[in-house]
């Protein structure tokens, strides 16, 4: 029988979240049933507001939460009803190219993750008869959630919910900006601009990779303070200071890395930052470029004759069954501070004081709770 629950949902791209009741469908062929526990308020759910680089609407926003297996369809084979979960906004079907060949970041079934109904066409939320998407195929942002057995991995019962919830998206995607896609060496000079979650989690990535310095650059005061806890040599907020920098502790050679982890990626940053990349380096581009972004100003011949390399990102090229256990020992090692990113805690029906604070700088990464 569907069940009501509340969620915080979006009708229109623009509006802020309202958290109503809606109807929430029972679990059908490889779905699982979740009670959900923490959900992290993650900028990307944001660009539904900004209309960046939205998604299907209406919607119940979330996608990177955590909770507890109480349902599940009958094909289910890879969690069972008591199991505690991380729910990530990648899909892993395990049987597309992309998943066989060590890439599940590109699943196939990624090409659904943005549509809000579920891939084979209905929709898990509804209301008054009108479907509701669910962000990401997640719908993070509601007391209980369905979603397919792919974006659903279990979780050792020593994590807490909300070190899960922004394991699933934020330390995943910065982590594995460093880590996978950057490719950060020992002693490399790494520069990270946009250090809110995900570029935290890139700086903590890089450290942990070996990293010599590590150059922070965010615009408020607020996030270059708390960056220093986590890592990074340096924090500034520009560009412009960030390659004073490493024109003289580089002696010109600049960065063999330089991630671009802001929320929004102009044509224009990426521009810029290019600037900073040594010969042979990369550029990782890890935030949302907005999608009527069309050119990039930057000198392509000095870019392609310093064998410089422009690199996308999504979820950090994350695998699934293996870099998320890694990423949970470095946890408990203490060697990636988690704990020290959830800011602050949220009830529900603060989802939008929630990134009204993380617009301000207030929060590396807010958290709902249930």
């Amino acid at each position: 029988m569907p069940r009501s629950v509340k969620a915080a949902v979006q009708w229109e791209i623009g509006q802020k979240w309202t958290v109503e009741e809606v109807e929430l469908a029972d679990p059908i062929g490889d779905e699982v049933l979740v009670e959900v526990k923490a959900c992290g308020l993650c900028h990307s759910d944001d660009h539904n507001i900004t209309g960046d680089a939205p998604s299907a609407v209406p919607v119940v926003g979330g996608h990177e939460a955590s909770g507890i297996v109480r349902a599940i369809g009958p094909a289910v084979n890879r969690v069972q009803v008591g199991d505690r979960v991380v729910l990530v906004a990648t899909p892993f079907c395990g049987k597309c190219a992309y998943c066989a060949t060590g890439r599940g970041a590109l699943c196939d079934q990624n090409a659904f993750v943005m549509k809000g109904h579920a891939p084979e066409g209905h929709y898990r939320f509804t209301k008054d008869g009108t479907g509701i998407g669910s962000y990401a195929q997640v719908g993070g942002f509601a007391e209980w959630t369905v979603m397919s057995q792919t974006q659903v991995i279990k979780i050792d019962d020593d994590i807490p919910f909300e070190v899960a919830a922004i394991v699933a998206c934020g330390i995943a995607t910065g982590y594995g900006s460093s880590v996978n896609v950057a490719g950060v060496r020992p002693g490399d000079t790494v520069v990270v601009v946009g250090v809110g979650g995900v570029g935290v989690g890139a700086v903590q990535g890089a450290v942990i990779a070996g990293a010599a310095s590590v150059i922070a650059v965010d615009p408020l005061a607020p996030r270059r303070d708390a960056v220093m806890r986590f890592g990074a040599t340096h924090a500034v907020a520009t560009l412009e200071e960030a390659g004073a920098i490493l024109a003289t502790e580089t002696r010109g050679v600049m960065a063999e890395s330089v991630i671009l982890t802001a929320s929004v990626v102009p044509g224009t940053l990426i521009g810029m930052a290019s600037d900073l990349v040594a010969k042979g380096g990369k550029l990782v581009v890890t935030g949302v470029v907005p999608w009527r972004e069309r050119n990039i100003p930057i000198n392509v011949s000095a870019f392609l004759m310093y064998g410089r390399t422009l690199g996308g990102n999504v979820w950090g090229f994350t695998h699934t069954y293996d870099d998320l256990p890694r990423i949970f020992k470095l946890y408990r090692a203490g060697r990636l501070k988690i704990d020290e990113m959830v800011t602050r805690t949220y009830p529900l029906h603060e989802v939008n004081e929630g990134y009204a604070d993380m617009h301000a700088g207030v929060n590396t990464r807010g958290v709902l709770v249930f």
